[in-house]
């Protein structure tokens, strides 16, 4: 039996309580998939792969997570799903996502944390990775969608800079944050896959290990128990690793960069969802209807603001990693919140997705529940294979003795 066939099965097992995925290929349709990936070669060799339904495919329903587009089907497949079936990847099936990728839950299930959420938007992806039903799944990042639910669910999330993933043919929901991401279950699968899809060498260059900059205050809110109880552990690994981690103070512009992701979000939304929004309002979830309602407020002046003062920080970035390689942060506020009715906060990514900057979530710490709780590398702008690097680091300093 095939991987891609043994995969399609595992599915039908055991995704009737898990609900990650919301089309799967039958199987003559993925052995048709696996043919014309393995034809192109490529370093995926038949992997297979699970993508959010917020992409476009050709041969499976797209529904971005809507009533309005049950049943649609699109004539042609996303540009990340072409560039998975070029690095020899097989697209299984379709993973959930919340409607339009904000944040009315979807019906997944979370393996690692019974009982609470796997997050959003990306919660199928994430939830389909940590349950083992594939080892690769496509995410997107606008506020915190990929990191956060990686983050919940106990596995690997990465999203490069922006743009280093194609983004046509995905739904857009802010179209100057909208970031493609991947989840998988390890550094070195995502460091070799993601470098493969992207078509890029994204791989440890060798020297010396990154050094580390940890913060404890913070512009936004202050740490959760569960956070610092992470950061701690992840420090205290590092150091007894023999890795070198600094106290940094971050610069005041941090904030401002925070901030400004609401206006740049909230006056593209309101343009991208203009049409579902007037001629499909009674078939939007409340909680998307409303932010709509208050997104179309949002002026020119402002938005025109919030992107000067996005790009003045990343004209600035310079000085957030003086004297450091790579920033720790939180990936989530907290441990996944439970009960199904929210998919959990994006605190500690809105800044970092409107910076574009690479961040990559790395499993092995807890909150003071137990419950998964991951760290966070972020690293310049461009600098995805130094993100991946030090995500390695850590991953190896987390799986040790404390």
């Amino acid at each position: 039996m095939s991987a891609v066939a043994a995969t399609l099965a595992d599915i039908a097992a055991r995704d009737g309580e898990l609900q990650a995925f919301v089309a799967v290929h039958d199987a003559a349709a993925v052995q048709h998939e696996l043919e014309r990936a393995l034809a192109q070669g490529g370093a995926l060799q038949g992997l297979p792969v699970g993508v959010k339904d917020i992409f476009d495919t050709a041969t499976l329903p797209t529904g971005y997570g809507s009533p309005i587009f049950a049943g649609h089907r699109p004539r042609s497949d996303a540009a990340i799903v072409q560039a998975i079936r070029r690095a020899g990847g097989v697209v299984v099936g379709k993973t959930s996502t919340t409607e339009f990728a904000f944040l009315h839950p979807t019906a997944t299930r979370n393996p690692n944390a019974a009982g609470h959420t796997p997050g959003g938007s990306s919660a199928g992806s994430a939830a389909a990775v940590a349950a083992g039903l594939v080892p690769l799944a496509v995410g997107t990042q606008t506020g915190g969608s990929v990191i956060r639910p990686a983050s919940y669910c106990g596995v690997v999330g990465f999203k490069p800079t922006y743009g280093a993933l194609p983004t046509p043919g995905l739904k857009p929901f802010s179209w100057s944050l909208d970031t493609v991401g991947l989840f998988t279950r390890s550094v070195a699968d995502m460091t070799r896959w993601a470098g493969a899809i992207a078509g890029q060498d994204w791989s440890a260059r060798g020297g010396r290990q990154p050094v580390f900059g940890i913060a404890w205050q913070w512009p936004w809110e202050p740490l959760s128990a569960s956070a610092r109880q992470a950061l701690e552990t992840a420090r205290r690994r590092l150091e007894a690793a023999g890795a070198t981690v600094r106290e940094i103070p971050l610069p005041t512009w941090l904030g401002t960069v925070f901030q400004a992701h609401d206006a740049v979000q909230g006056w593209e939304a309101a343009r991208a969802l203009a049409d579902e929004f007037e001629l499909h309002r009674e078939q939007l979830s409340p909680i998307l209807r409303d932010y709509l309602t208050r997104a179309r407020s949002v002026g020119d002046a402002a938005y025109a603001q919030a992107q000067a003062d996005a790009a003045a920080g990343r004209a600035r970035l310079e000085e957030l990693f003086e004297g450091i390689d790579v920033l720790l942060c939180p990936s989530a506020p907290d441990e996944a919140p439970p009960g199904f009715g929210s998919t959990g906060a994006s605190t500690w990514n809105r800044a970092w997705t409107l910076l574009h900057v690479p961040c990559a979530t790395v499993p092995g710490a807890t909150g003071v529940h137990g419950l998964p709780m991951g760290v966070q590398v972020i690293a310049p702008l461009r600098q995805d294979a130094l993100c991946l690097q030090g995500a390695a680091v850590l991953e190896r300093a987390l799986s040790g003795p404390d």
